[in-house]
């Protein structure tokens, strides 16, 4: 396993990170979420993405349950904070109130004293962004988490966080976490030349599409049984993916695949890695093999002519 820094911090994180969403607390049962964990641990991972709304809260109870026979330090946990957790006027967003008590609430399922990297896991248009900030500033201070990072803002939303703490002389954002992979690539514009100039790394989530870039998802075939595609409780996130234009392009982009003798979903994940302001991607997994596979991809550098073969099938 390769290690990266997050953005302009001391902080190295692995080029591959497991996340939760969609699979801990929820389709995959808590012995089989240990064992997953402790696959991706045991290969080198040390970045672990979860979040309070996952199931509300479930996630984050499994990941910590699993975490906890390992050293504290040995690892980088990432939970996140704004999306609903209740009924309450105040059980949402980002104002000083919601934040300090979901980080309290987060510390408490995840067995931990601090959280290494607390995300704002949506812009709240709502509060105003020097009271976010002051917030998560006062919880570094305290010691309850350690960096700050922000997931799904926009370009300009983004720069205004950015402005905002040098203004105020507070703790920066270090770590972006939005969704990119070949089939979404509208950061590549703004979002990451922005952070690279000032700081912010990004952990992409999503980087195999939902499993469409693993290739197993073939055009004019049914779903494989036991995917997440032919899952009704789970394939919400990738119905709206699953065009006859993409999964042919995965077929082309096999040859490719096969002629480094990598797998696909290799390709897909060191193609993201091409990108020195990506610092992470985070996989999800519902068994260990999986974990085994994707780690492979750490390290692996794509020639030239193979990003630009890749770059040709993408845009055509």
């Amino acid at each position: 396993m390769q290690y990266r820094r997050l953005g302009s911090s001391g902080l190295k994180v692995s080029e591959l990170s497991l996340g939760s969403w969609l699979t801990y607390g929820g389709a995959v049962d808590s012995n089989q979420s240990e064992r997953i964990i402790d696959k991706a641990y045991e290969l080198g991972i040390n970045l672990f993405d979860t979040a309070n709304v996952y199931h509300k809260g479930e996630a984050e109870q499994v990941v910590g349950k699993a975490l906890a026979k390992y050293p504290r330090d040995s690892y980088v946990l990432a939970t996140k904070v704004c999306v609903p957790m209740g009924e309450g006027p105040n059980d949402r967003g980002l104002s000083r109130k919601h934040i300090k008590e979901q980080c309290d609430a987060s510390l408490r399922r995840l067995g931990v004293e601090y959280i290494d990297l607390y995300q704002c896991h949506r812009y709240d248009p709502e509060t105003p962004l020097d009271e976010t900030l002051r917030a998560m500033d006062d919880l570094i201070k305290q010691g309850k988490i350690l960096y700050t990072g922000v997931s799904m803002w926009k370009a300009e939303q983004l720069l205004d966080g950015v402005r905002t703490a040098n203004a105020l002389n507070l703790n920066r954002i270090i770590a972006n976490q939005p969704q990119y992979h070949m089939f979404r690539r509208g950061i590549e514009q703004e979002i990451v030349p922005l952070c690279k100039r000032e700081g912010i790394g990004q952990i992409v989530y999503s980087p195999l599409a939902q499993g469409i870039l693993t290739g197993k998802y073939q055009p004019g075939r049914p779903y494989p049984v036991d995917s997440r595609a032919a899952d009704p409780e789970q394939n919400g996130a990738i119905v709206h993916l699953m065009k006859e234009e993409q999964l042919l392009k995965v077929e082309k982009l096999k040859v490719i695949s096969a002629r480094n003798e990598l797998s696909m979903a290799q390709l897909a994940l060191a193609w993201i890695l091409r990108l020195d302001n990506v610092s992470s991607c985070i996989i999800g997994a519902s068994r260990p093999e999986q974990i085994e596979e994707n780690v492979r991809a750490s390290g692996i550098t794509l020639s030239e002519a193979d990003i630009e073969e890749i770059e040709n099938i993408l845009q055509a």
